[in-house]
């Protein structure tokens, strides 16, 4: 199975600047103080999400709480892993606010609506100081059953083996750096894989064994690979996410910005595989450092009958 027509999307109530994360991401930018913050990340938000059901994606929304304060909710994707096995794993999360987002009534609604066999927490490795931020420090390449990661201090290489061991996915780790030598800190920034095509900043890997051996593994999975520049990266062009519509067409989701920092050729080129469908996230990509995969935790979970 590659790609899902069913998503979880956690609706903000207090989305804003996370000193917290801020250190380990580069993406994030502290502006002066605006109220409006929260307002303009909801409207983002549910812009956002009409687009996807207009596509034919099924959005399950669940609302943010107030208490406890949780500025990054807007990311599931981070915490949570809703697996096609009836597993349902919890990750180790960098940042002390943002552990506060794994809901024992999110959990709960997964397991009433879904065949849910098993949780699988790993939070405990949070002790260890040892983390690992789900399908943002891993893309997962479910055909093959194979884990591309960039080692930083959201992505542990202990915990990652650990997560393999589990799933029976095989590990590529790889170092990987922006345009000013700083760690990137989730994978998903640089790198999407799709069914047919993978999306990566290859620049940002200067071991060029380690390049050459992403790119290998790549080209082995018969895929075509569409490189993209730190420039658009830094605009959230490796931050996308292929799904699918509940009549099985192929989709590709990113942000608006994403969108256009794409040349001609390389959206000519992810056009031959899948509709490119797209939503304004100024709001959400500047305070929150996350774009439009960061804001998506796609669910495999068998359905209840």
């Amino acid at each position: 199975m590659s790609a899902t027509s069913n998503v979880l999307m956690i609706k903000p109530v207090c989305f804003g600047f996370n000193e917290q994360t801020a250190e380990s991401n580069a993406f994030q930018v502290q502006s002066s103080y605006d109220a409006l913050v929260q307002e303009k990340a909801l409207a983002e938000f549910n812009a956002f999400v009409n687009v996807l059901e207009a596509n034919g994606v099924h959005v399950i929304i669940i609302d943010d709480t107030e208490t406890p304060h949780t500025p990054d909710s807007i990311f599931p994707n981070n915490w949570i892993s809703l697996q096609d096995d009836g597993r349902i794993f919890l990750f180790p999360m960098e940042a002390k606010n943002r552990r506060l987002e794994r809901r024992v009534d999110i959990i709960n609604y997964f397991k009433r609506n879904y065949k849910v066999r098993e949780v699988v927490d790993l939070s405990h490795f949070e002790s260890s100081n040892k983390f690992l931020e789900s399908t943002g420090s891993m893309i997962l390449d479910r055909i093959n059953k194979v884990v591309y990661a960039c080692i930083s201090s959201r992505t542990d290489k202990d915990v990652l083996d650990n997560y393999c061991d589990l799933t029976e996915y095989k590990p590529i780790t790889f170092s990987a750096v922006d345009s000013n030598g700083l760690a990137i800190y989730h994978t998903n920034v640089m790198m999407c894989l799709a069914k047919k095509f993978a999306v990566i900043c290859s620049d940002a890997i200067s071991n060029e064994l380690e390049r050459e051996m992403i790119i290998n593994s790549l080209q082995q999975s018969h895929r075509e690979i569409i490189a993209i520049s730190f420039g658009q990266m830094n605009n959230f062009a490796g931050n996308m996410l292929e799904l699918k519509s509940k009549t099985g067409e192929n989709l590709l989701v990113m942000s608006e910005r994403a969108f256009k920092s794409l040349n001609d050729n390389q959206i000519n080129t992810l056009k031959k595989y899948c509709k490119i469908i797209f939503s304004a996230l100024p709001t959400i990509e500047n305070i929150g450092g996350g774009s439009a995969r960061c804001m998506i935790a796609e669910i495999y979970l068998p359905i209840n009958p």
